[in-house]
C-alpha cells in the first residue's frame, strides 16, 4: 500500500522551486520533527500523570477495613506495585537516553575532552564539511593568483580543495581531524547559524547563494619565505603588524603535508611522532623560556611604574648582585657585569643586556607592578609555578568575526609567577628572562614587541581576517613612552656594542632602521629522542628489595635556545617579529642564529612593499631607446 502510495505522489511536483518558494522540503521535516517532539511530551506527560496517579488512586470499599499485610498481597495491589516499578524503569530509562543525546549533541563538543580528543574519527563531520564547497581562501593581496586554498578538477575530472602552501600553511588551515583550523571555521563565519526547526517552520527563508570567499591577513609569499629561512631548522616566527594586528606570517618548524594527514594511517603516524612533533604549532602552543628578550617586557613594566630611572651603580661594587644574604648571585654573561665601569642606566644596560640591571629593576618595581603589566601585554600573573602549567587556552586574544576561528587559533596561556612566596631572587630572575618567566610562547613575545611598537603605545588583538577592523586589547603604554622605549631598543640593533649588530650589517643601504632585542635561554631536563622517533635511553641498575636490577632511563640534556625581538622601521613600525631557534648548542646565541633570520625577513617584507610606501623598493628605470644610427 506504501508502494502504491509513493507511485500516485507526483514528487517532482514537490521541488523546491515548484512550491512555496522551495521552502516545502525544507519545511517538512520541520515539522514532523515538532510533531515528533510534542508526541514524545505527550507520552512522557501521560506516563507521569499515571505515576503520580497510582498514589492516590482510591481504593474499592471492601479494601478499606483489610489489614495492611491483607492489603499487601491483593491481586490488584500486587499488579499495581508491578506496573508502578515497570513505570519507573521506563520513564528513567527514557529521560537517560534523552539526557544521553542532550549531553553529547549539545555539550559534549566543548566540554568532555575525550570526545574531542577522538572526534577525527568521527567522519560524519567530513561529509557534511564536504557537502557544500568552500569558498575561495585569498591572502591579503585578494588577488586569485595568490590564493591559499582553492579547488581545481584533477585527471579524474574530480573537483578537488587544493593548497598552494600545502606544508607553509598546514598548522593555520588545520586538517579535517583533530584540533580544526582556518579551513573548517573561516567559512562558518559567512554562514547563517543553522536555523531551529519550529524557525524553518514559521518564518525561514532560503538565503541567496553567497559569495564565500575570504581574505586573510597573510603574505603568502612572505609566509612561504618563513619556512624557506626557517629550512630544518626547529622553531617559529611570528610576524605582526603592530599598528593593526594583522598576522602577516606565522611558521613552526617541523611541519606537516596537508595530504599526509588525510588519512586515519598517515594522522596517526604523525601524532605519534614526539622526536619532532609536527602537529604541534609551536608559534601559538609551545612554552618557551624567554631568556633576555623578556627584558623588553621588565622595560615595559618599567615604565608603568615611573621606575625607568633607575641607576646600576658601578664599581667598587660587587659584580654580581645578590638580592639577600645567603641568595644565589645574579650575574651577566662571563660572571660579571658587562658595563659597570660607570654608573649605568636603561639605555645601557639594555644595549648589552645586563642580567643585574633587570634583575634589579623587577625588585624595585615589585611583583603586584610586574602582575598588572602582565595583564595589558595578555599574560595571566599566577600564585605559583604549579599554576603556570594549567591555564589552557586564550582565545579572546584575537580579534576574530566568531568564537569557533579564536578557539581554532587560541594561545596556549602564557604565565608569570608574582605570587607573595617568591623571594626576591625568584623576581630577579623573572626580571632577566628565566624561572618564572619561563612560559611564554613566539606569538606571545611578538605582542610584547608590538606594544611600544604602536605609534599610540596601544597592544591590538592579533587578526587574521582582513577585513574586520583593527581592535586594541588594551593601552600598555603612552604614546611618549612607546616612543623612548623604540628608541632603547634600537640601540640593540643601531648602535656600536648592540647586541643585534648583525641587523644593521645586513639592512645597510636599504636606509631601515630597526630596534630589537636578543636572547638565549637554557631548558634543562629535555628527552633525547634516537633518529628513528624513539626515546633515548641508558641501562642502569637499583637496588629492589636487595636486589640490584636493570631499568632504563631516559637521557636528557640542557638543550639552549636562541631568540631575537625585532620591530622595523623605527620611525613607523609595520612589522614586529619574534624568532626562536631551537637547540643552537651552548655556543650558540641568539644574536648570531636567530637576529639574521629576522633581518631577512625584514629585507623580504621590504621587497613585498610591506614596510610602507617609504621603504617600498623602486621599479627599475625603463631603457632608454635607442636611436637608429643613419
Amino acid at each position: 500500500m506504501t508502494t502504491l502510495l509513493f507511485y500516485l505522489i507526483d514528487v517532482s511536483s514537490w521541488r523546491p522551486d515548484q512550491i512555496f518558494g522551495g521552502q516545502v522540503l525544507e519545511r517538512t521535516p520541520a515539522g514532523l520533527t515538532i510533531i515528533f517532539i510534542v508526541a514524545v511530551g505527550v507520552l512522557l506527560g501521560f506516563l507521569a500523570l499515571t505515576f503520580f496517579d497510582n498514589f492516590r488512586r482510591h481504593r474499592l470499599v471492601f479494601e478499606q477495613e483489610l489489614p495492611k499485610e491483607v492489603k499487601r498481597r491483593l491481586t490488584q495491589t500486587l499488579t499495581n506495585r508491578s506496573l508502578l516499578l515497570w513505570q519507573t524503569v521506563f520513564i528513567s530509562l527514557a529521560f537517560t537516553v534523552f539526557g544521553f543525546q542532550v549531553y553529547w549533541v549539545y555539550f559534549a563538543d566543548e566540554a568532555n575532552e575525550q570526545f574531542q580528543a577522538l572526534s577525527y574519527k568521527d567522519l560524519r563531520n567530513r561529509r557534511a564539511n564536504a557537502a557544500t564547497l568552500r569558498g575561495w581562501m585569498l591572502d591579503r593581496s585578494g588577488k586569485l593568483t595568490n590564493a591559499l586554498a582553492y579547488y581545481k578538477v584533477n585527471k579524474d575530472g574530480e573537483i578537488v580543495r587544493t593548497f598552494s602552501l600545502e606544508k607553509e600553511m598546514a598548522h593555520l588551515l588545520g586538517t579535517e581531524r583533530g584540533t580544526p583550523g582556518l579551513e573548517r571555521t573561516l567559512y562558518e563565519s559567512n554562514a547563517d547559524p543553522m536555523p531551529e526547526a519550529w524557525e524553518i517552520l514559521t518564518k525561514y527563508k532560503k538565503p541567496e547563494p553567497e559569495q564565500n570567499d575570504v581574505r586573510v591577513t597573510i603574505d603568502r609569499d612572505l609566509q612561504a619565505y618563513l619556512a624557506q629561512r626557517l629550512g630544518e631548522k626547529k622553531g617559529a616566527i611570528v610576524v605582526l603588524n603592530p599598528q593593526t594586528g594583522d598576522v602577516l606570517g606565522i611558521y613552526s618548524n617541523p611541519a606537516y603535508n596537508l595530504s599526509e594527514a588525510e588519512s586515519l594511517g598517515g594522522y596517526l603516524k604523525l601524532e605519534s611522532d614526539q622526536a619532532n612533533k609536527p602537529l604541534l604549532n609551536r608559534a601559538t602552543r609551545e612554552f618557551y623560556i624567554p631568556g633576555s628578550t623578556f627584558k623588553t617586557f621588565t622595560m615595559i613594566a618599567a615604565f608603568r611604574s615611573g621606575k625607568q630611572d633607575l641607576t646600576l651603580p658601578g664599581r667598587p661594587a660587587p659584580d654580581c648582585y645578590t638580592p639577600f644574604r645567603g641568595s644565589r648571585p645574579i650575574c651577566d654573561a662571563g660572571g660579571s657585569c658587562n658595563a659597570c665601569s660607570d654608573a649605568i642606566p636603561l639605555m645601557q644596560a639594555f644595549k648589552v643586556s645586563s642580567n643585574q640591571y633587570f634583575a634589579q629593576m623587577a625588585n624595585q618595581i615589585g611583583n603586584d607592578r610586574m602582575g598588572d603589566t602582565a595583564s595589558a601585554l595578555g599574560i595571566m600573573p599566577v600564585e605559583n609555578p604549579a599554576d603556570a602549567l594549567t591555564r589552557g587556552f586564550f582565545p579572546e586574544l584575537w580579534n576574530t568575526r566568531n568564537k569557533r576561528t579564536a578557539n581554532a587559533l587560541a594561545p596556549a596561556r602564557s604565565t608569570i609567577v608574582t605570587g607573595k612566596s617568591q623571594t626576591l631572587y625568584d623576581t630577579g630572575v623573572i626580571g632577566m628572562g628565566q624561572g618564572g618567566a619561563g612560559q611564554m610562547t613566539p606569538l606571545q613575545m611578538a605582542l610584547i614587541a608590538a606594544a611600544p611598537a604602536n605609534l599610540e603605545g596601544k597592544l591590538m588583538k592579533p587578526k587574521i581576517e582582513a577585513d574586520l577592523a583593527p581592535q586594541a586589547f588594551g593601552q600598555v603604554l603612552t604614546r611618549e613612552q612607546a616612543r623612548v622605549v623604540r628608541e632603547i631598543m634600537g640601540t640593540v640593533t643601531e648602535e656600536p656594542g648592540g647586541t643585534g649588530g648583525v641587523v644593521r650589517a645586513k639592512l645597510a643601504g636599504t636606509g631601515i632602521t630597526t630596534g630589537g632585542k636578543t636572547g638565549t635561554a637554557d631548558k634543562d631536563g629535555v628527552q633525547v629522542y634516537n633518529a628513528d622517533g624513539t626515546r633515548k635511553t641508558i641501562k642502569k641498575k637499583r637496588r629492589e628489595n636487595g636486589v640490584l636490577v636493570d631499568y632504563d632511563e631516559p637521557v636528557r640534556m640542557t638543550r639552549w635556545d636562541g631568540w631575537f625581538l625585532a620591530i622595523a622601521p623605527l620611525d613607523n613600525p609595520q612589522l614586529a617579529i619574534a624568532v626562536v631557534v631551537e637547540d643552537i648548542g651552548g655556543s650558540g646565541y641568539g644574536g648570531t642564529t636567530a637576529a639574521p633570520i629576522a633581518a631577512d625577513v625584514i629585507l623580504k617584507a621590504m621587497q613585498l612593499g610591506l614596510l610602507g610606501e617609504k621603504y617600498k623598493p623602486k621599479a627599475p628605470a625603463a631603457p632608454a631607446p635607442r636611436k637608429n644610427r643613419r
